[in-house]
């Protein structure tokens, strides 16, 4: 399933959800410059190693890439997903949050990502890159505040295109569902073998997202 727009207009223009996403893809650009031996280093000094970072000493550089990893990615479709996911769900969260508490909400979204990250693939020897797990933050907000939204979805049957329109609780507990089995057949394997995907990043984000929204924000009605 592919999400292709929410049915819940915001009410003001989300800045920060746009700034997010031009940082993203000009950084991204960036990389894309880089030649194969550089970007390696790139990712290894930027990105969130697990098995580099829980043996670094407590000093603030060896902590950068808790938020430097998540506006790192490693490709044009990964980058372009993460931020079409954040341009579909952000913007409501924003509204709903404003735009400074927005930027604090993302990056806490992020962390604890990486944490979960940490705590059930500390052994991984791949970096993390992408915005994937701030982003999962944002999907599990938009789960507790709009959950009678709906998600116009595009969905290939066999080789025809169709699209539905779907309730928002039921995509994104899908989604979420899904993120869940992938997480925990990647326990025990090496970053490779998990396709080279943080589930756990994924997992660890929707909930800080879903938790902080439960006990801060008062859920909507639509």
């Amino acid at each position: 399933m592919f999400p292709l727009r929410d049915t819940i207009p915001s009410r003001r223009l989300s800045f920060v959800c746009i700034f997010i996403i031009v940082l993203n893809v000009f950084i991204f650009i960036y990389e894309s410059r880089l030649g194969e031996i550089e970007i390696k280093e790139f990712f290894r000094t930027w990105g969130l190693l697990p098995s580099k970072f829980i043996w670094s000493s407590i000093h603030l550089r060896n902590w950068l890439p808790l938020v430097s990893s998540q506006f790192l990615h490693a490709g044009w479709l990964h980058v372009l997903m993460n931020m079409w996911m954040l341009w579909i769900f952000g913007d409501n969260i924003e509204d709903r949050l404003g735009h400074l508490i927005f930027v604090f909400f993302y990056l806490l979204c992020g962390l604890g990502a990486a944490i979960a990250q940490l705590v059930f693939a500390g052994n991984a020897e791949v970096p993390m890159v992408g915005a994937s797990g701030a982003i999962s933050g944002v999907m599990g907000a938009y789960l507790w505040l709009f959950p009678h939204s709906k998600i116009v979805t595009f969905v290939p049957i066999f080789i025809f295109p169709a699209v539905f329109t779907i309730s928002a609780k039921f995509f994104l507990l899908y989604w979420f569902l899904l993120q869940i089995v992938a997480g925990g057949m990647s326990l025990g394997l090496a970053g490779e073998q998990s396709g080279g995907i943080a589930w756990w990043a994924h997992i660890g984000g929707f909930a800080t997202g879903f938790v902080y929204a439960a006990l801060f924000i008062r859920r909507s009605n639509e």
